[in-house]
């Protein structure tokens, strides 16, 4: 039987498992490869398992490693597929793809201004910020590390011209925030800006946003809490906010295609969710 599983670190609280067993109904094993160094459980992958996904922080090193890139990982220099083919070790990204499906329905339904707020540079942040691209927005990259940042949105327009994607410092994020009809948040923890909200920000201003789409990547210690979110929702009752679990979902069953060449059971997936 084929061999599947998940790298990074911390990943004890993750629900890959149990949406891979609901998506194939048990008929693929897929495990937790624990381990905070990635040499090691890069090297437990090699040895004992077919495909792999790979979570933060791994999506970069683990994207060097690979024999074989898919077109988003050679923009993104981040993966979160790793596969073992006839013709190597195949790296994959599947982040953006999952974005893109979670914000659609958004951008279809309302009237957003197309600016799209990216917060973080990691491996996530990136996938998010060349979805964002793709759907046609303008795009603002904030990172704690504004040199990272700025390369990274270089590299995009260096790609694709038609990009429209710029990096800005950490203390602009309420300004962009109030700007953006789209906010993705990528970071594994609050930012000390997101308490320095004012209600000109959340309401989106004269000339900002006032409907608003917060897509955070994290579901198991999000950094919009329930609490933040309800604040949110009275301030600006066109606040829209989706769960890190929509888009673990939608990238979850592109990676499990690639993984089998089977098609997951999306219902079931659901119903773990």
């Amino acid at each position: 039987m084929k061999r599947f599983g998940l790298i990074g670190h911390p990943i004890g609280h993750s629900l890959s498992p149990a949406l891979f067993k609901a998506a194939y109904g048990g008929r693929y094993d897929y495990e937790l490869i624990e381990g905070a160094v990635f040499e090691e459980s890069y090297t437990r992958f090699l040895d004992s398992y077919d495909a792999i996904n790979v979570t933060a922080p791994f999506k970069e090193p683990a994207c060097s490693k690979a024999d074989r890139l898919s077109p988003e990982c050679e923009i993104l220099g981040a993966c979160n597929v790793l596969k073992k083919t006839e013709e190597g070790i195949l790296a994959a990204n599947t982040d953006y793809l999952g974005v893109m499906k979670c914000l659609l329905p958004y951008h279809t339904a309302l009237s957003l201004k197309p600016l799209t707020l990216v917060v973080g540079c990691g491996g996530a942040g990136k996938a998010a910020a060349y979805a964002a691209c793709e759907l046609g927005n303008e795009v603002i990259i904030i990172n704690r590390t504004f040199s990272k940042a700025a390369a990274f949105a270089e590299k995009l327009t260096g790609h694709n011209s038609l990009y429209r994607i710029s990096a800005r410092p950490l203390k602009e994020f309420c300004r962009w925030f109030r700007m953006a009809g789209t906010i993705i948040y990528t970071l594994p923890c609050p930012i000390e800006e997101l308490g320095l909200l004012k209600k000109s920000d959340i309401k989106g201003g004269i000339f900002g946003c006032t409907e608003k789409v917060i897509l955070e990547a994290s579901y198991k210690a999000p950094s919009f809490s329930q609490s933040l979110k309800e604040s949110m929702s009275a301030i600006n009752p066109k606040t829209f906010f989706i769960c890190g679990q929509q888009w673990l979902l939608h990238q979850a069953a592109e990676a499990y295609s690639i993984f089998t060449a089977d098609e997951p059971n999306i219902p079931e997936m659901l119903k773990v969710l």
